[in-house]
């Protein structure tokens, strides 16, 4: 039966990740503890001894912050807040991605990544996906099934990156247990490929799923995902679904607003119930409170519409490019949640030629998140940052905030 973890302390804990029999836990402070099966090195402790306790992992990770955590059958990957990458373990595939094909009893560094920034790193059974700040994907170790997604089944212990129509990559995703890879590309879309129901796919294939759990789910053998199953029957509605249905629905509407000569049906009840502004414009004696038609021409259209129905479904239908109006506006209506996710749309389009923007904006609607975000972005990429069209357009003052915050950080140190 389950006991508390002893050798952890009063350590509060983020994340944790398995192999086949070893498990590694993350905690907020940036350190990682392991402990289990220790045959190939897996838990990182020096010794091939098996590790009863969590054991703090030290060797290279001691001082370094590590940011994520995961798990192949026999080995194990860590990312470091500065995006660089630790594998140990078993590597007789190249698993560990460090160039060659010999266990590692504790962290070893992937050299071949250095100047690359790694965010997130997601293990199969015997080979690793790596995504960098800029939505790139790197893969090595086994391929005996096309898992890596080169179109090649030949195993390699350097990381390559992938080249393939998906766009910028968003999240990925693979599970010790198989040999199956997934990724979310540009536009949501889901990839899968690797062992798929049997076949060996070598290139990333689209899928009609909106998310990579059920992807793995759904192709992988066997079929496992992160999270359980839900499913709803079709005649079942629930009240958010009446909801989204009522949006825009001229029969029962009491008021429309008109955007851009354009309109949009809705009802007074229900934007009183979610939004602070207009609970203040119909419980007053605003002159809107006795109208029944509203025209409004501070922000386009598609925004407008796309923040009246997120107070409907609690969905932003809008294109990435689009979400910094939807700031704009989330900012002027004082909406914390809508910004909140607006932030993590414009966090998933940064790049170095935009950033730059991106940290004055964030700067503007005190979007202390972003603003944080993208300098982190930006000390990664600080050369090719200041060289950007966008830099240069920064005022004077943000520059300068800008320049004695990066050598706070360090980054001029000789």
């Amino acid at each position: 039966m389950p006991i508390l973890g002893s050798g952890l302390g009063m350590k509060r804990i983020i994340d944790i990740a398995c192999g086949s029999h070893h498990s590694v836990a993350l905690t907020e402070d940036g350190e990682v503890y392991a402990w289990g099966q220790n045959n190939c090195g897996q838990v990182g402790s020096s010794i091939s001894t098996n590790q009863g306790a969590p054991r703090q992992v030290n060797s290279n990770l001691a001082g370094k912050k590590v940011v994520y955590i995961s798990c192949g059958q026999t080995s194990t990957m860590a990312v470091i807040e500065n995006g660089e990458v630790y594998g140990w373990g078993y590597n007789g595939v190249g698993q560990l991605g460090i160039g060659n094909y010999v266990n590692q009893m504790t962290p070893c560094r992937v050299g071949s990544l250095i100047g690359t920034v790694i965010v997130k790193v997601a293990c199969g059974y015997a080979h690793t996906l790596a995504l960098t700040d800029e939505g790139k994907l790197y893969v090595w170790g086994g391929n005996s099934y096309g898992q890596l997604g080169i179109g090649s089944k030949t195993n390699l212990c350097n990381p390559i990156m992938v080249k393939h129509e998906m766009g910028r990559v968003s999240d990925i995703a693979a599970l010790h247990y198989n040999h199956i890879s997934a990724a979310v590309g540009e536009g949501g879309r889901v990839y899968m490929w690797g062992h798929c129901r049997g076949q060996s796919v070598t290139t990333p294939t689209a899928t009609p799923f909106s998310n990579v759990h059920d992807a793995l789910a759904c192709y992988g053998s066997p079929s496992v995902m992160h999270k359980p199953l839900v499913l709803y029957l079709n005649e079942e509605s629930s009240i958010l679904d009446c909801l989204g249905t009522a949006f825009d629905d001229p029969l029962t509407s009491d008021l429309t607003i008109q955007v851009e000569g354009q309109c949009i049906h809705v009802h007074k009840a229900i934007l009183k119930i979610r939004c602070p502004y207009f609970r203040t414009m119909f419980q007053n004696n605003w002159a809107e409170n006795n109208q029944s038609i509203i025209e409004h021409d501070q922000f386009s259209y598609i925004v407008y519409k796309a923040f009246l129905k997120y107070l409907y479904t609690d969905v932003i239908d809008l294109p990435v490019e689009k979400a910094i109006e939807l700031l704009d506006l989330a900012n002027a209506y004082c909406e914390s949640n809508l910004k909140k996710h607006c932030i993590r749309m414009i966090k998933r389009g940064i790049t170095v030629a935009n950033v730059a923007y991106l940290y004055s904006i964030a700067i503007e609607y005190n979007a202390e998140e972003l603003e944080e975000f993208c300098f982190k972005f930006a000390l990664n990429h600080m050369t090719a940052v200041t060289q950007t069209e966008n830099f240069a357009k920064l005022d004077e003052n943000t520059v300068k905030t800008f320049i004695i915050k990066a050598g706070k950080a360090g980054v001029f140190k000789t």
